[in-house]
């Protein structure tokens, strides 16, 4: 178990004149306030705080950091608050350890709208202070190495977790060795079968590989000292994290994992950074496309180093990192190197650059409500596969593997994506589908008359331009429903006798909104035409406000009583008495004249018809249902699908073709397919009068010869 002298003596090692009464001081007070507290190892609680307050002094944090490790759960577990760490311990320490805080006390609908609180408010607390996440990393990596005490199930659930949002975190903060090993962790509670098969494997030939390194690290030195360059040169296998992506990306085995194997060379200059990867290329081919040059285009995190992947002695494939000790130190200690708390001074202008995707983050906090949905844009944003591309002027712009077009328009501005109508890449025109490579130029086409959809939701990759597209669709939503809530309760007021002839700017409809707790007018109409108030509510209470008596209905669909015109690919029904509503057939039963059928109000898209007895609409809200009736002329056509088995026999479809032409079905569209066991499937798109129409069709088909199956689809 660390010791309190442990801990201090570490901090004075890199820091002598540190006031450490501070650290002592929170120590007495935590093993206070968690005395009698056990964890579930059987050790007592305090060595919790002493674990995390011993890994952020090893990270080289400042007093105050660790203060704040040593007290982090505190008012969680204990009965401090946070009004006593402030008085008795300063507001910096107090502001972390409230960041670093879970939101115990407050009821979330699921486990995930929890953990995403947690996150955001971690995030919030993260762009005023980054100490806050530092203290919440290494608490976490502490807890992984004890999670072996949880059950199963929570094994998982934290592991899974720690992959999704604290991996990813540490990394951003370019603590890549706290990265690695969180993500090695994870992996053996996720996959531990696998964690075991790589375990052996290198286990199996460590031998062999620890004189492969030697021989390389041998081999680099030698090299790069004939030519004046004095370097430090070292060896290791990748963790086992990083072969298990190798393994599931390549399908592979993990004898079958070459590149295991990473040097890492240190120079004295950026000048022998480029002079000794061109020696390492002359000694060992460079395998094509696996060379990133972090030095001239930086992480975000400013990590910089030249990496590459050479085929070197005997064929092993292996991968070379080329770095100054400058380089070096901020890859090994991450944020630490730039943000000098433990001198008392404040990040360099320089350094800000590194901290942009905090401010990003932020910016989504204010535009996302929802907080599963801020989730998914911390989630997007942590993953670090990036590509760089530049802008027409020059300009480099960052994003993740796999963006498009899309993403680089909204990155420029909202109004550029808004009316993106496509794209050049290095001067040729691309499809908005495009996956943007390292390097590419790209110029973004617009037009007044583009807009947004649905569609590209699956393109964007980007918490900007998803954020962005789905705040357009959203708006444009709304002002359909808004729309449509308006005319139903303008026709649900005529149909119910109220003498209200402006009853969308009457005081009246103002006071009934603000009775069902909405801001405006509009909200409620948009309600309405969403489908989530009934107009039946809204009628009640508007007889209410005139003095008159309630009426008794059978409710909102009896009231509800119109005639609707038929879109182009649907008419012929009928709402007794009202028309000029949208109205569209469902996808999923294609109902049919002389079928029953029932409308549905549907989201913002007026009614949509299905079948009486279509599963989809069984388990629907009676409140949404519409009585409707055919009313179609005998001119009007209708959308069926069949699909037909049958016997593999020669001239088949051709008897199913004559049998639908004879009874004046048109076929739209057919596909033919035979199977392994000697069988046609024949799917038919076809047009129908009615119901009746279409059961005349299938009955002629059952009776050909061969014929297995006919059934509707």
């Amino acid at each position: 178990m660390i010791r309190l002298n442990d801990i201090t003596r570490e901090i004075l090692s890199y820091h002598p004149k540190a006031d450490i009464t501070l650290v002592e001081k929170a120590y007495v007070y935590s093993a206070k306030v968690h005395q009698g507290q056990i964890r579930l190892s059987g050790e007592p609680y305090l060595s919790h705080p002493l674990e995390v307050a011993h890994i952020l002094a090893q990270m080289k944090m400042d007093v105050v950091c660790i203060t704040a490790g040593l007290l982090h759960d505190t008012i969680e577990d204990t009965v401090a608050t946070l009004e006593e760490i402030e008085r008795l311990f300063g507001s910096e320490t107090a502001r972390i350890v409230d960041g670093v805080t879970k939101i115990s006390k407050i009821q979330f609908s699921s486990r995930e709208q929890r953990q995403a609180e947690n996150i955001r408010k971690m995030i919030l607390a993260m762009s005023t202070d980054i100490r806050v996440i530092l203290v919440k990393l290494a608490d976490r990596l502490h807890n992984m190495t004890t999670l072996g005490y949880h059950t199963p199930e929570k094994q998982r659930l934290i592991a899974r977790e720690t992959l999704d949002i604290y991996a990813p975190l540490a990394g951003r903060m370019g603590i890549y060795w706290m990265k690695s090993r969180l993500e090695d962790l994870c992996l053996y509670y996720l996959e531990p079968a696998i964690y075991t098969r790589i375990k052996e494997e290198i286990a199996r030939k460590r031998g062999e590989r620890e004189r492969f390194i030697q021989e390389v690290k041998d081999t680099i030195s030698k090299k790069l000292q004939e030519h004046g360059i004095q370097a430090t040169v070292k060896g290791r296998h990748k963790h086992f994290y990083s072969i298990y992506k190798k393994m599931r990306e390549q399908n592979l085995e993990p004898n079958q994992v070459y590149d295991v194997v990473a040097f890492r060379v240190i120079v004295n200059s950026i000048k022998e950074c480029y002079e000794a990867l061109g020696h390492i290329h002359a000694m060992w081919k460079p395998v094509p496309g696996r060379f990133k040059d972090y030095i001239s285009m930086p992480k975000p995190n400013m990590y910089q180093s030249l990496h590459t992947t050479v085929v070197g002695p005997v064929g092993e494939i292996m991968e070379v990192q080329i770095r100054t000790w400058e380089m070096d130190t901020v890859a090994e200690q991450g944020i630490a190197a730039h943000w000098k708390y433990k001198e008392g001074f404040s990040a360099k202008e320089s350094d800000e650059k590194q901290f942009s995707w905090l401010r990003q983050l932020l910016e989504y906090h204010q535009s996302l409500k929802d907080p599963v949905e801020f989730l998914e844009s911390v989630r997007m944003d942590l993953f670090p596969n990036e590509v760089y591309v530049f802008t027409p002027k020059g300009e480099v712009k960052e994003f993740p593997k796999g963006a498009t077009p899309i993403d680089f328009a909204y990155s420029i501005h909202s109004e550029v994506g808004h009316h993106c109508m496509g794209a050049k890449v290095n001067g040729k025109m691309v499809s908005l589908k495009y996956q943007l490579k390292t390097g590419d130029m790209v110029e973004i086409i617009t037009s007044p008359k583009a807009h947004p959809s649905k569609d590209w939701l699956e393109l964007a990759k980007t918490a900007r331009a998803r954020n962005r597209i789905r705040q357009w669709i959203n708006k444009q939503e709304r002002e359909e429903s808004i729309t449509l809530g308006k005319a139903i309760l303008e026709r649900e007021v005529s149909g119910s006798g109220l003498n209200l002839p402006n009853v969308i700017k009457s005081e009246i409809l103002e006071e009934v909104a603000k009775e069902l707790s909405f801001h405006s007018v509009e909200d409620l109409l948009a309600q309405i035409g969403f489908g989530k108030i009934s107009p039946r509510q809204v009628i009640g209470r508007l007889r209410t406000k005139l003095g008159l008596k309630e009426e008794r209905a059978s409710g909102f669909v009896s009231k509800l009583v119109h005639k609707l015109k038929r879109r182009k690919e649907g008419k012929g029904i009928e709402v007794r008495g009202v028309g000029d509503m949208l109205v569209r057939f469902a996808n999923c039963c294609h109902p049919l004249p002389g079928e029953d059928v029932v409308g549905y109000i549907t989201r913002g898209r007026g009614i949509t018809v299905h079948n009486k007895g279509c599963k989809q609409i069984l388990n629907a809200d009676p409140d949404r249902l519409v009585d409707i009736t055919w009313s179609g002329s005998e001119e009007d056509v209708y959308l069926a699908k069949l699909r037909i088995t049958s016997l593999d026999r020669k001239g088949i479809l051709a008897e199913i073709s004559s049998i639908m032409a004879k009874r004046d079905a048109n076929i739209i569209q057919a596909e033919v397919k035979t199977t392994s066991d000697k069988k046609g499937i024949a799917l038919f798109t076809v047009e129908v009068k009615d119901y009746n129409h279409l059961q005349d069709i299938v009955e002629s088909i059952k009776r050909l010869k061969s014929i297995l199956m006919v059934e509707r689809v």
